[in-house]
């Protein structure tokens, strides 16, 4: 009887354990503590990132267990490693990023006198705040990124234009471009000097086995842990066998198996770990594809342009000395064309969609100058709105690849199901016009990482659908909103029809005079503000 209430308290205690989101197994740890101190070595030795460690060895064969299994080593994935790793809740946790990308063991800063890649991605300042958190951005800063305090947008019939700057909301800057591998790189060293423990598994997912779910999920009893786990076994098995089957198990291509509590599927909008969870998602292609590259110029840019053509907006962002970056929607055909183009026929065409092509520049009439003079209306200490529209500096060669992609617009109808949760584009895919979609997922990561430190202060288990759910319902909302906007901006500039083009004048008109619009404007799209139809 004695041994039997022992056995039954060490249960209750471990099954205390596990619902504090760790899993501690007797006398052994889950994961190796190499990483924890100095040392020497080459790049990949003695830090806080390990390359495939932390297992347990049971009758001759390896099984690994994690708590979260990362799927995807993209920006997204990796914030979201970063972001478990800053925080002392959550810092503990032995996570998993399962990625083949060999770039993922490179330690090392980007050389700035490196032409610039043409995959960047431009930040808001709510970003910024997350790799600052997460000690990501000093290595940022370390390579190449550029601040912009100016923003300019107008559309091809001239009948308007709008001009932002970070002056009228009282910022520095309105956001700051990036390169994609500077950001993940960025993140790596941030993990790197993390104290914790997490593992890179160079690796494809290649199968996803669920365990099934209890009848009993979604109790909230103290004893409800061990309960399940009791009912679970049977006579000949150990308790580490009975919770292995409570435990997501993950096939990779290199032939082994891991098991982890929590798999995130941050593999983008193909995510192969939403279609194994089963989640299915809506949405629709726009016919038109992106063409991107890297341009320069001969003097340095500090602006982002964005000018809407009858084909789709083109977008010319700064990216640091003399150099910018295109992000060009026009239609499939067209972006065929236009990436097999020469050079020369390349920035002739650039050229002619940013300057006098397809349109005369927008020019300030006499209602312009009379509302100007309407303080009511204009405000107090607003810049932009006496700004004259300006030509984009103009492109004199191209010195990247040109690379073009199928746009489209996605979304899951779930974000969070048993063991199963998505982030960034694995959840959601938006047209690319305004630069909001990174931004997007690490909001997503940044939001999920304090869900689950907030539910492992309060006793939860990570993997609990109903914390979970908790993390869907306030992404869905903002990711929606800024998705319909999106969409609804890419339908607006996609016809061109008399009124339409009225309509859309007004609008422009109305983002450059009136001075609290405008200010609202530029909060919400640095992230500085929620929606307030959704907050």
């Amino acid at each position: 009887m004695r041994a039997s209430l022992s056995t039954f308290l060490m249960r209750r205690a471990v099954g205390r354990n596990v619902l504090r989101g760790v899993i501690f197994l007797p006398t052994r740890c889950l994961c190796s503590d190499v990483s924890a101190g100095g040392g020497g070595g080459g790049a990949n030795s003695s830090h806080a990132v390990e390359r495939d460690a932390g297992h347990e060895e049971r009758d001759g064969v390896t099984t690994k267990q994690y708590d979260v299994a990362i799927i995807g080593g993209g920006m997204v994935g990796l914030a979201l490693a970063s972001a478990l790793s800053s925080m002392p809740l959550t810092k503990h946790l032995k996570v998993a990023i399962v990625d083949p990308n060999p770039a993922l063991s490179l330690r090392n800063y980007y050389d700035k006198s490196e032409m610039p890649d043409s995959r960047v991605s431009t930040i808001t300042p709510a970003t910024i705040s997350l790799f600052k958190d997460v000690g990501a951005w000093e290595h940022v800063q370390q390579q190449r990124h550029a601040f912009f305090d100016q923003m300019q947008v107008w559309d091809y019939t001239g009948l308007g234009y709008t001009r932002y700057n970070a002056r009228d909301v009282g910022k520095e800057y309105l956001g700051c471009v990036v390169e994609n591998k500077v950001l993940c790189n960025s993140l790596l060293l941030s993990l790197q000097d993390a104290d914790s423990r997490k593992t890179i598994i160079p690796a494809k997912l290649t199968s996803m086995t669920l365990p099934p779910k209890s009848p009993s999920s979604g109790s909230s009893t103290g004893h409800t842990t061990m309960d399940k786990l009791s009912g679970m076994a049977k006579s000949d098995e150990t308790f580490e066998q009975i919770q292995l089957r409570r435990l997501a198990k993950l096939e990779l291509s290199d032939g082994q198996h891991i098991y982890s509590k929590l798999v995130v599927g941050a593999d983008g909008a193909k995510s192969h770990v939403r279609e194994m969870a089963g989640i299915k998602t809506s949405g629709w292609n726009y016919s038109q594809s992106g063409v991107i590259c890297t341009v320069e110029h001969t003097m340095e840019n500090h602006c982002a342009w964005q000018r809407f053509l009858p084909s789709g907006p083109i977008a010319l962002l700064p990216i640091g000395d003399k150099f910018s970056n295109i992000v060009w929607t026009m239609g499939s055909d067209d972006s065929t064309r236009h990436k097999l183009m020469s050079v020369d026929d390349f920035v002739e065409a650039v050229n002619y969609a940013l300057d006098h092509g397809y349109g005369p520049h927008p020019q300030s009439s006499s209602l312009d100058h009379y509302i100007e003079s309407l303080p009511w209306i204009t405000g107090p200490g607003t810049l932009s709105t006496r700004e004259r529209f300006e030509v984009p500096p103009k492109v004199i060669n191209v010195v990247s690849e040109r690379m073009a992609f199928p746009l489209s617009l996605m979304h899951a109808h779930n974000y969070a199901s048993s063991q199963v949760v998505l982030i960034g584009d694995a959840a959601h895919a938006v047209h690319p016009l305004a630069g909001q979609g990174v931004n997007l997922g690490f909001g997503d990561a940044s939001a999920l990482a304090k869900v689950i430190a907030e539910g492992l202060s309060l006793g939860a288990d990570i993997a609990d659908l109903a914390l979970l759910k908790k993390y869907e319902k306030e992404r869905k909302a903002a990711n929606i909103t800024m998705m319909a906007i999106l969409d609804g901006f890419q339908k607006a500039y996609s016809v061109d029809f008399g009124p339409i083009n009225l309509v859309r004048a007004a609008a422009f008109h109305g983002a450059q005079y009136i001075a609290p619009l405008k200010k609202t404007i530029i909060s919400y799209a640095m992230g500085d503000k929620k929606w307030p139809l959704f907050s």
